[in-house]
């Protein structure tokens, strides 16, 4: 399998998923040699560290919407609620 060698942090949230569900699909198939599954194992955990982080990036912006009488605002983010 040869992957896009791109640094997991340049990539979209929607790429890094992308090559992530074709690693997982590629080591399911149990026809990969133990060096080359160590290799994309590796590059999957960093795709998936990306996605992780995302999503909670995502999430704090999603959290700092609040519905008021004229609509949605934006307030700060309230760290360690």
């Amino acid at each position: 399998m040869t992957t896009d060698q791109k640094d997991p942090a340049s990539l979209s949230f929607e790429d890094s998923l992308n090559e992530l569900e074709k690693i997982v699909s590629h080591l399911e198939r149990g026809d990969v040699p133990l060096a080359d599954s160590i290799r994309i194992y590796k590059r999957g955990a960093a795709l998936k560290a990306r996605c992780e982080s995302q999503l909670k990036d995502a999430q704090l912006e999603v959290d700092q919407i609040v519905m008021g009488p004229e609509g949605p605002r934006i307030e700060p983010a309230k760290i360690g609620s």
